[in-house]
């Protein structure tokens, strides 16, 4: 066996412990090789990488530290990427249609220096938001205006704490009197009315007035179906249709509501709430800059993330946390409160990040955080007393500090409903089962649509397309190719063989803790400075037949090209009982015994699907590849099966103008036609963001050839820039070619015919 240092695939030469390792290695896998008939490995058999992707899967009580930037100047792009995670992740990227809200404000409780009017109106067509709106009397606007989301109280708007909770947390300093402590949630809304603000606090989904839907459901299996889908079925999280992303839309048009109201100052808008509500209260300000004051409450930390589905969807906390999505708010006033509970530790991790962020924009008058660690989960008047001073400096509001509350008179349930005999709570298919459907259908009426529209009709319409289509993958993907770390190689085994090279190793990407089994096929002779990647369902030993390469593959070595592959995430090597997984690994919250305890947010918001990481895989090679000190003429993408085509489209699409061609076979492979979002295809969004032919359509058109049995509509729309010419089942651009034989022997054809050039240097 040669390890010359000279030949293709080898980096930096390896330190001599390393090297004594390898040759080991070496000897006993060629014995391994020869006893399977030539299917060489690059780990002992029954070994398998050393790659965090096969540990546990993250989940919401993981470790979330603030991803740090460097510069001023970074921080609008960060900024950017957190935003766009939030949106995609909640169904939200493009906006769906903003709808008439169809306002009803009515039954005016008349108190002493406040009123409170009883308020629903439709944030989407048919579904209502219910609240109560709170205003100041005997002052003239126009006033600064909050919204205000309760969280996971009992009953919210409603919530009573009771006598015997109220003297409890009387005695240890929590609340300070009667009612204030035993309708805490209403308390905040009056003393901020007395202070000159209007409040509008809005119900939680499922929640006091929110009467149409459940907050989270115990079964959803029925509604799991090709159509009248529900929240949490597999069509539903292909479009990335989930309850966190119905309130935070609800969010958006409490805002929206607020706003329309004639005597509102606009520069002056906030919102705070606490748990549950302080989680809608960062995302609504992370997304919309006409929030101008932000105070969520006993909710960001580096800690738990947030326990239930309203606050978890796929995608959400992948390289980002609760304070990085807090931190999106800046430089615009931030406050924070914490309590004994997930948030005890945010004095010391995630407020010191933030505190270095504000600074570095210039304003660090604009953090406020208190700790109160005493006392449990809250918000008590301690920190309601924090919470005033916060918009009583911001909104120059000109309240003495501290700002104390003072009596009330608290809403009756029968005072605060905005449900009455003149104006009757929704019932029949406004509720329940058929109320669901019909929403989700009404999304994904306005998505398609949307989506449709967006499809450039000329060349000057691509920009926009790629932004959002574009921008959307980016997020789902989560790498391109820049963003690939360091990169080591080890080999395991050469072997020379008729008129090549056969080579295996392990190229680890240290930076993210990856590493892949890998084959390398290099031509002795006459390597002309090219090297095609080419990818499988059968991982590295698909480009073998036996101990010999296939045929097309032996054509192109002949020609003096390199051909490489490896085991992507879930094949060859990485299975130790040699099966390819037949399901994602999944997280439940709890034990999973109830239905909304399933929910796939809370194993796709924090991890990866399989699909992606094969993509991360084939990005790994190509870093690994295109950094080579031999510096390869042009790098060529190749990917054949029902699996594979799709990785490898994924990854083109992520690699800028590295690839010189890329040519896949997509057999039938359709994300639509999915049926469990455990399968090991299933991506969270990918059929609202038009599946594999979106992501084809994110690939130069001149350098891609496809093969697919049912035309790309989308794609060769975007190619020609008409999509008017290019009808469903119409006739296919040069874009695609018909069958997977005929892919391949076009490929072979174009780059055996290429005359050979001297390796690069």
């Amino acid at each position: 066996m040669n390890f010359s240092v000279d030949r293709f695939p080898l980096c930096l030469r390896r330190s001599e412990a390393m090297r004594r390792h390898s040759l080991l290695l070496a000897l006993l896998l060629t014995i391994v090789s020869s006893a399977h008939a030539g299917l060489p490995r690059a780990l002992p058999e029954g070994e398998q990488p050393n790659d965090v992707r096969l540990g546990p899967p993250e989940n919401l009580n993981g470790y979330f530290p603030f991803h740090q930037v460097e510069s001023v100047d970074a921080w609008p792009a960060r900024q950017a990427e957190i935003r766009r995670r939030i949106l995609v992740s909640q169904g939200l990227w493009p906006l769906p249609t903003k709808a008439p809200l169809n306002p009803v404000i009515h039954g005016r409780v008349d108190r002493d220096d406040y009123t409170v009017d009883r308020v629903f109106f439709e944030s989407i067509p048919g579904h209502y938001v219910t609240g109560s709106l709170y205003r100041p009397k005997g002052t003239s606007g126009p006033y600064p205006a909050i919204i205000s989301p309760h969280g996971h109280w009992q009953d919210g708007r409603f919530y009573d704490h009771g006598e015997k909770k109220l003297h409890e947390e009387i005695a240890i300093g929590s609340e300070r009197f009667d009612p204030g402590g035993r309708f805490p949630i209403q308390a905040r809304c009056v003393q901020l009315a007395r202070m000159g603000c209007v409040v509008f606090q809005y119900d939680m989904t499922g929640y006091a007035d929110s009467i149409q839907l459940k907050h989270r459901p115990d079964d959803w299996k029925h509604l799991d179906r090709l159509n009248d889908w529900g929240f949490m079925s597999v069509q539903a999280e292909l479009r990335l249709q989930n309850m966190m992303g119905l309130q935070t839309w609800n969010s958006i048009r409490a805002l929206d509501f607020i706003l329309s109201l004639d005597d509102i100052d606009t520069t002056r808008v906030g919102v705070t709430g606490a748990s549950g509500g302080g989680t809608q209260s960062m995302l609504i300000s992370a997304i919309d800059d006409r929030i101008t004051a932000a105070m969520p409450c006993v909710m960001v930390s580096t800690a738990m993330q947030g326990g239930c589905t309203c606050e978890n969807a796929p995608l959400l906390r992948i390289n980002q946390g609760n304070v990085d999505i807090a931190a999106a708010t800046a430089p615009r006033p931030l406050g924070l409160t914490a309590a004994d509970d997930w948030t005890r530790e945010l004095k010391t991790k995630g407020f010191p990040d933030l505190v270095k962020l504000y600074e570095m924009l210039g304003h660090p008058d604009r953090l406020t955080a208190a700790f109160h660690t005493e006392f449990g989960h809250n918000y008590n008047h301690v920190n309601r007393t924090v919470m005033y001073g916060f918009f009583n400096r911001h909104f120059n509001l000109g309240f003495e500090e501290p700002v104390l509350e003072r009596e009330y008179k608290p809403l009756s349930r029968e005072e605060a409903t905005v449900w009455t005999e003149e104006h009757p709570a929704p019932s029949g298919h406004q509720v329940g089962d058929a109320h669901e459907i019909g929403l989700l259908q009404i999304a994904t009426h306005d998505s398609d649509e949307m989506i449709e529209a967006l499809i450039p009709r000329n060349k000057n319409q691509q920009a926009e397309y790629r932004r959002v289509i574009g921008g959307a993958w980016e997020t789902i993907l989560g790498r391109q190719l820049d963003d690939v770390g360091d990169i080591e190689f080890e080999l395991v085994l050469e072997e020379e063989r008729d008129g090549y090279l056969l080579m295996t190793g392990l190229v680890s990407h240290t930076s993210a803790h990856e590493q892949l089994p890998a084959l390398f096929l290099y031509p002795q002779e006459n390597w002309n400075g090219r090297v095609v990647l080419w990818f499988t369902d059968e991982g590295k030993n698909g480009l073998l037949d036996g101990d010999k390469p296939i045929k097309s593959v032996q054509e192109l070595l002949d020609a003096g090209v390199t051909v490489a592959s490896a085991d992507l995430f879930g094949q060859g090597e990485f299975n130790a009982d040699g099966k390819p997984p037949a399901h994602q690994q999944m997280w439940f919250q709890q034990d999973g015994k109830s239905g909304w305890q399933t929910f796939v947010g809370y194993t796709f918001g924090y991890n990866h699907p399989i699909f992606v990481r094969r993509a991360h895989d084939v990005l790994t090679m190509l870093a690994f590849t295109r950094r080579h000190e031999k510096q390869p003429k042009a790098i060529d993408l190749v990917g054949i099966g029902n699996e594979a085509g799709s990785v490898v489209v994924a990854a083109r699409s992520q690699a800028g103008d590295a690839i010189s061609t890329t040519s896949v076979d997509l057999g039938n492979f359709s994300f639509g036609d999915l049926t469990r979002s455990d399968d090991p295809m299933f991506v969270p969004g990918a059929v609202k963001y038009l599946g594999v032919d979106g992501l084809v359509s994110l690939c130069p058109p001149q350098s891609t050839i496809v093969a697919r049995k049912t035309p790309l509509r989308v794609s060769q729309a975007v190619a020609s820039g008409n999509p008017a010419t290019v009808p469903i089942g119409g006739p296919a651009l040069p874009l695609q070619t018909a069958t997977a034989e005929d892919l391949i022997d076009r490929l072979v054809t174009s780059l055996t015919a290429v005359p050979p050039a001297p390796p690069a240097n």
